[in-house]
């Protein structure tokens, strides 16, 4: 290696070491061929070039321009972006996902399904993993538990004994099984001689019968942001930055130190223990509830300020969930978006009951 040559993270840009398989800085994953100064010059490059069924369907995100076969932009040059690194969901015109890969980080990491009714406010599952940056495969671990989550909270409806709290207790049930689930379905994927074993968060939220039930493990979140009034989380990061905040540490200070983001809960091989802690939440009133990664709440994290960022952000684009969610993943990338970001919304309505 001459002396001109200096190995960068593509993620952050810090100098890294050579044989160093993660970025000491940002965490990313480091590919194994050298980086020039000039290499570096642009952090977001991807070394590899995918193949066409990854590449977005066709469409330039860049200016709307065809997207050809060389996965180029045939009217602006851009390469197409790829498939995972930015997909949206709308399953019913009132529950919207958002996920993308962000602007720092080569890959995209987050995951997230979502399923719902026709009807609004009456039935619908936001589930939302964000991968390990420090593991093996966490982007492939994340997509494999999201969808398993949502799969077994959307195939049978909990309804108990008939009386509310027996529901309650129902949808709590199904929600520790969706995450021995999303649990499995990370093991599956991870290698067995992987020496970092593939490992995500999950969070996910039922929405039934004038409710909210909501589950996590990790420090991904869901909030219940109603119209009028103060916005609540709906979940309690497993982390050192909660710790230090139930120890009386500045909400600000505790998540902007330097283990901010380390967790000390998580799905994988390797996890302590992954029972998702629960609350159920009344919709007592028209709003949002939101589910989301952290490449969303680093930059606006207290349920308040969460809950005027959503309606501001709902009234500039008429109240429609995917606008809403596409917007806020705009306004994290314009923030800095350091982080991959997953937002799901649902509209609900206390008329429902």
């Amino acid at each position: 290696m001459s002396a001109a040559t200096v190995l960068r993270c593509p993620g952050c840009g810090d100098e890294t070491s050579a044989g160093d398989r993660f970025c000491e800085a940002c965490g990313e994953q480091l590919v194994t061929a050298l980086a020039t100064d000039a290499d570096a010059a642009d952090p977001a490059a991807e070394p590899a070039v995918a193949s066409e069924q990854e590449r977005a369907a066709g469409v330039c995100r860049s200016c709307g321009g065809v997207v050809g076969e060389d996965g180029y932009c045939q009217t602006c040059g851009t390469k197409a972006a790829l498939a995972r690194d930015h997909f949206d969901a709308e399953p019913a015109p009132w529950v919207a996902m958002t996920c993308d890969r962000g602007v720092r980080h080569r890959r995209n990491e987050d995951a997230g399904a979502v399923s719902a009714d026709p009807e609004p406010s009456s039935r619908a599952v936001l589930v939302v993993c964000d991968g390990v940056s420090s593991s093996t495969d966490s982007d492939v671990a994340s997509l494999a538990a999201a969808t398993a989550a949502q799969q077994v909270l959307s195939a049978a409806r909990a309804r108990g004994i008939g009386t509310p709290d027996s529901q309650t207790a129902a949808i709590v049930a199904r929600l520790e099984a969706a995450a021995d689930a999303a649990h499995e379905a990370v093991v599956a994927s991870t290698a067995a001689d992987s020496p970092d074993p593939a490992s995500c968060t999950f969070v996910a939220a039922v929405v039934e019968d004038g409710r909210i039930v909501a589950g996590s493990v990790g420090d991904s979140r869901a909030y219940w942001l109603p119209d009028r009034g103060e916005g609540v989380a709906l979940t309690v990061d497993d982390s050192m930055a909660a710790e230090l905040i139930a120890r009386g540490v500045p909400r600000e200070e505790a998540e902007s130190g330097p283990q901010a983001h380390a967790i000390t809960r998580w799905l994988g091989v390797d996890a302590p223990e992954h029972t998702p802690r629960t609350r159920t939440q009344d919709i007592d009133g028209d709003g949002w509830l939101l589910v989301c990664s952290d490449g969303l709440w680093n930059y606006c994290s207290e349920a308040r300020d969460l809950a005027g960022l959503v309606r501001r952000t709902a009234a500039e684009h008429d109240g429609r969930p995917l606008a809403t969610t596409t917007a806020l993943v705009d306004w994290a990338n314009a923030q800095g978006g350091r982080d991959n970001i997953t937002v799901a919304l649902a509209r609900l309505t206390s008329g429902r009951t």
